[in-house]
């Protein structure tokens, strides 16, 4: 298996934590270097008391970095700025629950956190460790902030029970890493929109009808197809979140406000993804002043439709133009999902449940199932909303290679 295009002069920093799995790593850095990656060891003083620096430095044919004020000064700021990618391998419960509180103490936190370049975590450990819930806690709210983890394996470990814990084999690493490295490109050249959020339907100046939708889903689309090279244009609703960096932007409040911003913009891009909670109904009349309760025990209000800007969209796509639908349901997720598909002229449609605890709009996790016009169905586990995200971005390239 031949790697070189990917890894060749590429700037791999990998980073050894103090665990067993430590001597593992050896073989890993040796491969990198074969491939021709410019590979720089950063050890922690734990990882040195497992294996010896000087066999990293031989493997990388570069000093091994571990002392963050005898080193190179100002070391871990310039490494920083070069990587292309951090892995560390292995990542011990000790060192990830650091780098999820913001503690950098030693060269390697600093330089993990120094560095804008995309961090793959590598856990082992003893699978209650692993399974610790403040590990789990940890892991998620890193993963929220993009960073990226590789599932340890299921078998024997250090302690000789078995479980899951294990360090990953070796080629399972090399195509993770060759996968993130090509992230950076996969989506240059597209112009993509992205909507998210809710809409407010103003019943009057201080009244309005809205949803429980939080933005998360669609600003994580946003956000990963940036990261892959695509051009951005994000159309929010009314959210907390800031826009990720790079990415053109245009806040509305109503449906129809978004409708034309949607329908102005659409003809210019490759891609739509249509992740905003936008309101089905809003209020047939809006009232100029605040509505009184003085004297009144009930308020009926009168309800019409929104305009339907998937249904637009999908009537009016261009021929290459790829479209991709949300459904969120809290029955017959399956069969509404599949009927929207239809209905709105859709080339994949993501649905997920409303009555999960872990997932839907207001979490910061989701699981999904994808569903395409073909029949095929395809369900995806729990995970970030930006790890999901990253998985509807893969398929949709694999729709337009398709």
């Amino acid at each position: 298996m031949k790697h070189s295009s990917q890894f060749a002069g590429r700037t791999i920093i990998v980073g050894i934590a103090g665990g067993i799995a430590a001597y593992k790593a050896a073989a890993l850095v040796s491969r990198l270097r074969q491939e021709e990656a410019q590979v720089q060891v950063i050890m922690t003083r734990a990882a040195r008391r497992f294996v010896s620096p000087l066999t990293f430095a031989a493997l990388s044919h570069r000093p091994v970095l571990s002392d963050l004020f005898r080193d190179e000064p100002l070391g871990h700021v310039n490494l920083a700025h070069r990587a292309e990618l951090i892995v560390v391998a292995p990542a011990t419960y000790d060192l990830i629950g650091k780098v999820a509180h913001g503690l950098a103490d030693d060269y390697l936190t600093t330089t993990i956190a120094a560095s804008r370049a995309p961090v793959l975590f590598l856990p082992a450990m003893e699978s209650q460790m692993y399974e610790n819930p403040i590990l789990q806690a940890n892991k998620r709210a890193l993963e929220e902030l993009g960073y990226r983890f590789l599932a340890p394996e299921r078998g024997r470990l250090a302690s000789g029970r078995e479980g899951l814990g294990r360090f990953p084999e070796r080629e399972t690493i090399l195509k993770a890493i060759a996968a993130i490295l090509q992230e950076g490109a996969l989506l240059t050249g597209w112009q993509i929109l992205v909507t998210a959020g809710p809409t407010r339907e103003r019943l009057d100046p201080m009244r309005c009808l809205s949803n429980r939708s939080s933005g998360r889903m669609g600003y994580a689309l946003a956000r990963a197809a940036r990261e892959w090279g695509a051009e951005i244009l994000l159309i929010s609703g009314p959210t907390t979140l800031q826009p990720p960096p790079g990415v053109s932007f245009i806040g509305v409040e109503s449906a129809e406000e978004m409708k034309d911003a949607v329908l102005k913009n659409a003809p210019a891009q490759d891609a739509i993804l249509m992740a905003a909670a936008v309101a089905d109904w809003r209020p047939a009349r809006r009232e100029a002043k605040k509505i009184s309760k003085s004297g009144q025990d009930k308020l009926v209000l009168t309800l019409e439709r929104t305009p339907d800007i998937l249904q637009a969209l999908g009537e009016n796509k261009h021929p290459g133009q790829l479209l991709i639908g949300f459904a969120a349901e809290t029955d017959e997720l399956a069969a509404k999902a599949r009927a929207k598909l239809t209905a709105k002229h859709l080339d994949l449609i993501v649905a997920n449940e409303l009555t999960r605890g872990d997932a839907g709009p207001e979490a910061e996790t989701n699981i999904a199932t994808l569903i395409y016009p073909d029949g095929k169905e395809e369900n995806l586990p729990l995970q970030s909303k930006l790890a999901l995200s990253r998985e509807i971005l893969r398929r949709m390239l694999g729709l337009r290679s398709a």
